[in-house]
């Protein structure tokens, strides 16, 4: 988000919202509601770890020269990715011959900040976007996507059914922070602290967002919150959204631009 000038309207005044992103990339959020007058509340449902394994990701980097496409779905996949090549000694000239394709602004800004430029970014950052950008450009092509641990098989199965050779390497994991958990319960038992919008940038982050409540306490928010709009979802696009759905909790707000900014301003329509 723009830095707001002074007296500039406070579209969020007075607003609470609970940020779920991981701590190290809460800030970019967290600072464009404040900026809007919002207050925020920083609870992770996520945990960045490192994969249980290198020798996937390690093999695959040592063997660059062998690949043609390189897909990052995320800035940590990138910072993931570039972290072992730093450890590997290898540097981005192992990967200027690749074209890079990346599922969003964000990841892209993420690549280029390392020197490198990106080939191909969808027009909406979802993984059918990807395919459906890179269709005419990979039959008989070798495509290394690294990614997190868990994560959808749209990207990697319908490239092979383009005629692509893809191989899927971890390049992190994302797990549940266990130390939020307490945090949570005791943030919605206390009236005078809880949010009024929580919001998810990705299918983990509800999940994760759902074990670290458990049924019932998920069952109690659905039940006596929602009904009367005290506790709205706000959702970065519509992949999220399904999870959130999955889980039997309702979206209210949804970004039309599937980025942090998009969601931000899908929260400031949403009071309007």
């Amino acid at each position: 988000m723009k830095p707001q000038p002074p007296n500039a309207p406070q579209p969020l005044a007075g607003l609470r919202i609970l940020v779920g992103r991981a701590r190290h990339q809460a800030s970019a959020l967290s600072s464009g509601l404040r900026a809007l007058g919002a207050e925020t509340i920083e609870i992770p449902f996520i945990e960045i770890r490192r994969p249980r394994s290198y020798k996937p990701l390690d093999s695959a980097l040592k063997n660059l020269a062998s690949y043609d496409w390189l897909i990052l779905t995320s800035v940590n996949g990138v910072e993931a990715l570039w972290a072992r090549l730093g450890k590997l000694r290898l540097t981005k000239k192992q990967l200027c011959h690749l074209k890079i394709a990346a599922i969003g602004p964000a990841t892209r800004q993420a690549v280029e900040q390392r020197g490198l430029k990106v080939a191909v970014v969808p027009k909406e950052y979802v993984a059918e976007s990807v395919v459906e950008s890179l269709r005419t450009k990979v039959k008989g092509k070798r495509v290394l996507l690294a990614r997190a641990r868990v994560a959808r098989d749209v990207i990697p199965r319908e490239l092979r059914k383009l005629g692509a050779e893809v191989d899927v390497v971890e390049a992190y994991e994302t797990v549940v922070p266990q130390n939020s958990r307490h945090r949570l319960r005791a943030l919605f038992k206390d009236l005078k602290r809880r949010p009024q919008v929580i919001t998810f940038t990705s299918s983990s982050s509800v999940r994760n967002f759902a074990a670290l409540l458990g049924k019932q306490e998920k069952a109690h928010l659905v039940r006596t919150e929602f009904p009367d709009s005290q506790i709205l979802f706000a959702s970065i696009g519509p992949v999220t959204s399904a999870t959130l759905r999955e889980f039997g909790l309702p979206v209210r707000i949804e970004a039309t631009e599937y980025t942090i900014p998009g969601l931000i301003a899908a929260i400031v329509k949403s009071r309007q």
